[in-house]
């Protein structure tokens, strides 16, 4: 929902959809005494779809070094697949779109979508056991977009070429068995190697301006805040990266003639190589870097916080400790729904803010296909009607084809209006596992953190009191005529209890 206003009818103007902070849980900003932020797609967002491309040829090259075959190479990463917050099946190679239960929304082998019935043939129930994690890995970040599109092109390939005997959990050539298992073991692998080995850092940093988006609103926003609370930067990238990206973001922007800020001194403390989510548990030795020539310093460090010093390292425990914040006081700010959401919430009681990028698409598309929605929802509830009188003593059965496919061809239409794999955040009227953590565990979301701007610092983000079914039975009259020419002749006005 978005946040109670309590300004002015002029700001609310110049406040569009995509410049809103959304709210699950209540928020004052006044009692917010400290603001942490993310790096990596919160304060730098990166261009789509040209770092993912450039992340899958990476990755897709890597794969070639190590002995796949040279055909792989004919594969170009296309944005119009994926989407955030897949579930890889690593026994028989599935890519899964699934709801927060574990129930199968979308299916798909390679780029062939399996459908209905078909399904059950790997998945009698149409579900799965999210907490079986040798067997299912879920794709949260951006970051895993590429990967996830070289996996769908390994298992296109392998399909195809006729070298290979396709087995339910593999493929045969000789006495060569390639597993599902195996080739996304190599895919992480390869991820993994391009940014241990800095090549995806090195690329990124020569091409800038290709890749990082270079807010000129960014200064703005975090001198604002340090007016009123402190503000710290904990990020996984180590020194060298995070001091070429911050210097691009907060001091290229300077306008002729202007002094220039050192990126340091917008942040009262800089922590580096954190390894979240483990950052938000025990966390690792906390140390000085050298900021001369980006190494660390020997020893732990334990003293007081230093301005300017930067921290590799270290624990959620010991940033309130450094800076004289409890955890209730700070607001987390991240992108990743896992590693900066879920364990700051959890294991520390921040307050949370998940930066979205992709909503600024699924506002946009939301807003032209609200009709199939409306639709959708009319037809649930003319189903609703149609049982509602029944009890364990009636026999009729009620025809309901033509209303289910129906709702098929909505859910449908609905879907290939984002993409080969839907919406981020739902499948017709059911929502995403995404969907359903993000209204978990963020408190606020937004499609960016400069959005911040458009609120003053004492806001009340206000969320509505939730009903449950029972508080929310009461009657609701719905007049419902379909689009479809074979759903018409049902039209009535339903009542639902």
């Amino acid at each position: 929902m978005e946040a109670m206003e309590t300004s002015t009818e002029d700001a609310k103007a110049l406040r569009d959809i995509n410049q809103r902070v959304f709210v699950n849980r209540s928020v004052t900003l006044e009692n917010i005494k400290c603001y942490g932020f993310d790096m990596d797609y919160t304060l730098a967002l990166y261009k789509s779809p040209d770092y993912e491309s450039m992340g899958f040829e990476l990755i897709r090259d890597r794969m070639v070094s190590i002995g796949y075959a040279h055909e792989i190479l004919r594969y170009t990463y296309d944005p119009s697949f994926a989407t955030r917050g897949l579930v890889v099946d690593t026994t028989y190679g599935n890519l899964l779109k699934v709801d927060s239960n574990g129930n199968i929304l979308v299916c798909s082998h390679g780029f062939h979508f399996i459908k209905g019935d078909h399904i059950q043939t790997y998945y009698p129930n149409k579900f799965i056991q999210r907490d079986d994690t040798e067997r299912f890995y879920i794709l949260n970040t951006l970051f895993n977009l590429s990967e996830t599109y070289l996996y769908a092109c390994l298992v296109d390939f392998f399909t195809r070429c006729t070298r290979y005997t396709n087995l339910k959990k593999g493929f045969q050539h000789g006495d060569l068995f390639m597993s599902f298992r195996s080739m996304f073991q190599d895919v992480r692998d390869a991820m993994d190697f391009i940014h241990n080995n800095g090549i995806l850092k090195e690329r990124t940093i020569k091409y800038l301006d290709k890749y990082v988006i270079k807010d000129p609103n960014l200064p703005l926003l975090l001198s604002r805040i340090r007016e009123v609370a402190k503000v710290f930067l904990a990020t996984n990238s180590d020194f060298n990266y995070t001091e070429a990206i911050m210097k691009y973001l907060l001091e290229s922007n300077v306008k002729p003639g202007a002094p220039k800020t050192p990126w340091r001194t917008f942040f009262d403390l800089v922590v580096v190589d954190t390894r979240k989510p483990l950052f938000f548990a025990e966390g690792t030795v906390l140390r000085q870097v050298d900021t001369d020539t980006g190494k660390l310093r020997i020893g732990t460090y334990t003293g007081e916080l230093h301005h300017g010093t930067v921290y590799s390292g270290g624990s959620s425990d010991i940033i309130c400790d450094l800076l004289g914040v409890k955890g209730k006081n700070i607001l987390y700010v991240g992108d990743h729904i896992f590693g900066d959401i879920l364990k700051s919430k959890k294991r520390q009681g921040w307050k949370t803010f998940l930066v979205v990028p992709e909503l600024e698409k699924e506002l946009q598309l939301w807003d032209e296909k609200k009709s199939l929605f409306e639709e959708l929802k009319c037809l649930d509830l003319f189903l609703a009607e149609l049982y509602k009188e029944l009890d364990s003593g009636s026999e009729s059965s009620r025809e309901i084809g033509t209303i289910q496919t129906r709702m098929k061809v909505l859910t449908y239409r609905m879907d290939m209006s984002y993409g080969q794999m839907g919406s981020l955040l739902r499948s017709g009227s059911r929502q995403t596992l995404f969907a359903s953590q993000l209204m978990r565990y963020a408190d606020l979301y937004s499609s960016t953190c400069i959005n911040l701007l458009r609120y003053p610092f004492n806001y009340l983000f206000m969320a509505p009191p939730v009903l449950m079914p029972h508080e929310a039975a009461t009657q609701t009259s719905v007049e419902f005529t379909s689009s479809d020419p074979t759903v018409k002749n049902h039209a009535v006005t339903v009542t639902r209890n």
